[in-house]
C-alpha cells in the first residue's frame, strides 16, 4: 500500500499539477494539507474520476485537509482529538483494503508558529503537546498506522539549507525540535531517514530562487507505528514536482513536494 502526504499550496491553484502527479504516482491513500478551501468547495470530483474516495476537513482560504483513498475508509476524525482548534489542521481514518492488513492513516498541518515567542508559537507548541498525546494513545491499540503531514519542524541541523539562518525560527527553535523528538520517542519511526538517509529537502520557498540553489528545508514527515514500521518496504521523495518548468505551465507548483512509503 502507497500511503503519501503532499501539502499542495491550495488545491484549487494547483489542480492540474495535482492531477498529474496522482495520475503517474498512483498512491493507494494521500493526505493533503493546505488545500485553502471549504469543503464543498473541494473538486472531488476531478479525485473521484481518478478512483478515490475523498474525506475532506475544509476552511475557507487557509489551512484545510483532505484524505483521498482508493479503499473503503472507517471512524473518520476531523481535528486533533483533545484539542480545541478553530482551524482546520488534522484527518485521519483507518483505511480498509480487500486484500491486505488494515493500516489507520493521520494526516495534519501543525502550525507553523511563527512569530516566536509568542502567541503563535505557544500556539504550535500547544498543538504539538496534544499530538503527542493522541500518538500515545494510538500506540496503545497496537495497529499499524501513519501521521503524515507537514510538520512544519525541521528536526536537526541536515534538515535545513542553511542551520545558523534558522536558530530563531519556529521551525527550528530548540522547543519545536524537542517536541518533535518526544512525539518520536514514544516509539514511532520517522520513516524516509530510516530508508534513505537524511540528504533530502521537502520544500523550497518561492522567494530569493531557493529551488535552483537547492536552499530547501525538511518539514514533511511520515512517522509510522511499530507495526506499521515492520511492514515498511520503501519510500521517498517525488522532488521533481517542485520544478517550475514541469506542467503544462497553468499554475505553478506547490512549494512542498509529495513524501511517501509503501507497506506490505
Amino acid at each position: 500500500m502507497k500511503i503519501a502526504s503532499w501539502n499542495v499550496n491550495s488545491v484549487g491553484a494547483r489542480l492540474p499539477r495535482v492531477l498529474d502527479w496522482f495520475r503517474a504516482a498512483e498512491p493507494d491513500v494521500c493526505v493533503l494539507q493546505e488545500i485553502k478551501c471549504v469543503d464543498e468547495k473541494f473538486p472531488a470530483e476531478a479525485f473521484e474520476d481518478l478512483g478515490y474516495n475523498c474525506y475532506v476537513y475544509g476552511q475557507k482560504s487557509y489551512n484545510g485537509v483532505a484524505l483521498l483513498s482508493k479503499h473503503p475508509a472507517e471512524d473518520v476524525i476531523r481535528g486533533l482529538p483533545g484539542f480545541e482548534d478553530e482551524n482546520s489542521r488534522y484527518i485521519e481514518a483507518l483505511i480498509v483494503p480487500e486484500d491486505a492488513e488494515a493500516v489507520r492513516v493521520g494526516g495534519l498541518y501543525l502550525p507553523n508558529g511563527n512569530p516566536a515567542p509568542g502567541p503563535k508559537y505557544d500556539y504550535k507548541l500547544a498543538w504539538m503537546e496534544a499530538f503527542e498525546r493522541h500518538a500515545a494513545r494510538l500506540l496503545e491499540d497496537e495497529e499499524s498506522f501513519v501521521l503524515a503531514g507537514d510538520y512544519n519542524v525541521i528536526p536537526e541541523p541536515s534538515g535545513v539549507y542553511a542551520p545558523d539562518r534558522w536558530v530563531d525560527d519556529a521551525l527550528f527553535r530548540l522547543e519545536s525540535r524537542q517536541a518533535y523528538r518526544r512525539i518520536l520517542n514514544h516509539g514511532l519511526t520517522d520513516a524516509l531517514p530510516h530508508l534513505i538517509g537524511h540528504d533530502y529537502y521537502t520544500f523550497w520557498d518561492y522567494q530569493r530562487g531557493a529551488w535552483g540553489k537547492n536552499n530547501g528545508l525538511r518539514i514533511d514527515h511520515l512517522l509510522l507505528s511499530p507495526q506499521a514500521a515492520d511492514r515498511l518496504e520503501g519510500g521517498g521523495v517525488d522532488a521533481d514536482v517542485r520544478d517550475p518548468e514541469q506542467g503544462d505551465g497553468s499554475c505553478k507548483p506547490s512549494d512542498h513536494v509529495p513524501v511517501w512509503v509503501e507497506l506490505g
